[in-house]
């Protein structure tokens, strides 16, 4: 019955006639953004020149790694690593190299994460940035390998290190193989860490599963954007193993920060700032250059 109901709606609608002095009128899908958080719409101009930022509700849109980068490092200095490294089918999976190459050629990535040497206002580091228009920005081999070897190439050339987080966490595709990449990027972070070298991460919207509970919560420093979905598991999960219903700001980076998961919350138009002025302050020379 419902069948029949849907496929009389949809003839109707199908052949209806504008009214007069009207005419059917497309919207281009780049002209206006919905913000998912409070539903405000407002012009897509409007949107990126306030990079990305809703001006309602300051929620913090999703970012491409092109757009992080073009505000974040200084003009001309990124050097990417490892650009042609690209994932494989480790367990045989039906269809995954027709969808990795589909969603390659759609982003122009060879990956979820891109890795490079860039300078911030003058200061130099090793940076990683996740883009969530790559298969969710899911942590597989080759995103695992990327972020481990920044990680040895930062520890081996004394550079800080910063990554921007954003992921529905390990690769379901790679099965196992994705699981391990939690114990790897962890391991090449504590030996980053043991060299006295500083680790900035910055989690944004949204960070779970795998990478939570790896490299994006071992940070020296952990930064987090405005009102960023942060987590493990999803919350209908939690509430049926706990029998308990959670805050309404479970998850948030507010509510991260209130209990000491991270330090601060950044704006977007201060991370530039911000991030520079961590690197000056725990630069090697630093103490050097002030007493001199």
């Amino acid at each position: 019955m419902l069948e029949d109901l849907f496929q009389k709606v949809k003839a109707r609608m199908g052949s209806e006639e504008p009214q007069q002095g009207f005419s059917k009128m497309s919207v281009p899908s780049d002209l206006l953004f919905k913000c998912p958080r409070c539903q405000q719409v407002t012009f897509m101009d409007t949107f990126r020149e306030n990079q990305m930022v809703c001006p309602n509700c300051q929620y913090h849109g999703r970012m491409t790694v092109a757009e992080r980068l073009k505000i974040t490092v200084d003009n001309g200095t990124f050097h990417e690593y490892d650009r042609d490294m690209r994932s494989k089918n480790p367990i045989g999976f039906d269809g995954y190299e027709r969808k990795l190459e589909a969603l390659s050629k759609s982003t122009g990535l060879t990956e979820a994460v891109v890795t490079g040497e860039a300078e911030i206002m003058g200061e130099k580091c090793v940076i990683g940035i996740m883009d969530s228009h790559f298969m969710m920005a899911s942590m597989g081999s080759v995103v695992g390998e990327k972020i481990t070897r920044a990680f040895e190439r930062a520890t081996a050339q004394r550079l800080p290190i910063i990554l921007f987080t954003a992921s529905g966490g390990a690769r379901m595709q790679e099965g196992m193989v994705s699981l391990l990449q939690m114990a790897k990027t962890s391991g090449a972070a504590a030996r980053h860490s043991d060299s006295g070298l500083l680790y900035i991460t910055v989690l944004t919207d949204p960070t779970t599963g795998g990478v939570t509970a790896s490299f994006a919560s071992l940070g020296d420093i952990i930064i987090a954007e405005p009102k960023a979905l942060i987590g493990f598991a999803g919350r209908r999960v939690i509430e049926d193993t706990i029998r308990q219903r959670l805050p309404d700001t479970f998850q948030s980076a507010e509510f991260l920060e209130e209990h000491g998961f991270a330090d601060m919350i950044c704006d977007r138009s201060h991370m530039r700032e911000t991030l520079s002025t961590l690197l000056r302050m725990h630069r090697e020379d630093s103490e050097t250059e002030e007493t001199v």
